[in-house]
């Protein structure tokens, strides 16, 4: 049985993931905390779930490479000495991370942190769990799919009544509307939740 935790995290109220299963497994996507007291919030969440298993392995998982998905990429990456998994699409954009916090108009610096391939046959990936390459919001967009559980996590590619953004750097139209109608083949009851905002479904969102 998959159970899901959301979180709301950072200026934009990215949408922050922790799965886990019966085996004992954390995966957290989109590592979006911000502040300390966010990151403090999750760590106790985690913590406490682990506590409750014998096996603690926990893996990191970026939908994209945009910044505000990725506020504490370092400190989870630090915390659980385990790398951020990425499509290689959208490694080099969170490795010129200096651009998009000059683009928002952010002062700070941000702070490399330890980035790796997403391997769709990483040992991560069991039965239960495949990995969609939806570009179009950025080139290395990616959704995680869970058909048994009927669950789809979408980053930016879908939202409630509503699709990732184009307009900025590597975004294109073209390949957004492929992967939507990607996305739209899946049964109707697969529950969404995307990047920000409400959980959806795919029949909610075909019409």
């Amino acid at each position: 049985m998959l159970e899901i935790k959301t979180f709301v995290f950072g200026p934009f109220e990215t949408n922050c993931y922790v799965l886990s299963d019966d085996n004992g497994h954390i995966l957290l996507v989109d590592p979006a905390c911000a502040y300390e007291w966010e990151q403090q919030e999750l760590m106790a969440y985690i913590s406490n779930h682990q506590s409750s298993n014998t096996s603690h392995q926990l893996s990191l998982i970026a939908t994209h490479g945009h910044l505000d998905h990725l506020w504490g990429a370092k400190w989870a990456s630090e915390t659980w000495q385990t790398p951020v998994l990425m499509h290689p699409d959208d490694i080099p954009m969170a490795q010129a991370m200096q651009q998009q916090y000059d683009l928002f108009g952010i002062r700070t610096r941000p702070k490399p942190f330890d980035i790796q391939p997403l391997n769709p046959k990483s040992s991560i990936l069991n039965h239960q769990f495949s990995i969609i390459n939806t570009p179009g919001h950025t080139p290395g967009s990616v959704c995680l799919y869970w058909p048994d559980d009927k669950v789809l996590l979408s980053g930016d590619t879908l939202f409630r009544m509503g699709y990732g953004r184009t307009d900025l750097p590597g975004g294109n139209s073209l390949q957004l509307i492929d992967s939507l109608e990607k996305l739209f083949t899946l049964p109707s009851d697969v529950r969404v939740y995307p990047g920000h905002g409400d959980f959806t479904t795919i029949g909610a969102e075909k019409r």
